[in-house]
C-alpha cells in the first residue's frame, strides 16, 4: 500500500499571512470610535505620567 497524500499547491499562490500592523488597521477601521477613544484615553495618561514623573522628580535648589 502506498500512503501518498495528494495536496493541490500548484493551484494555491503561495500568500503570507498578513502582518500584524495590517491586522491592526483593519482592527482599527472596523471598530471607529472605540479605537480612537482608546487611543486618546492612553495618551492622557502616558501625558499625565510623563508629567508626575518630571513634577517628583524635579530637584529642589534652595536659593
Amino acid at each position: 500500500m502506498n500512503n501518498k497524500i495528494i495536496s493541490d499547491d500548484g493551484t494555491k499562490k503561495a500568500t503570507r499571512p498578513p502582518s500584524f500592523v495590517k491586522l491592526a488597521m483593519k482592527n482599527m477601521v472596523r471598530k471607529g470610535s472605540q479605537s480612537l477613544s482608546h487611543f486618546g484615553l492612553t495618551a492622557l495618561g502616558f501625558l499625565g505620567f510623563i508629567l508626575l514623573v518630571a513634577v517628583l522628580g524635579k530637584p529642589h535648589i534652595p536659593q
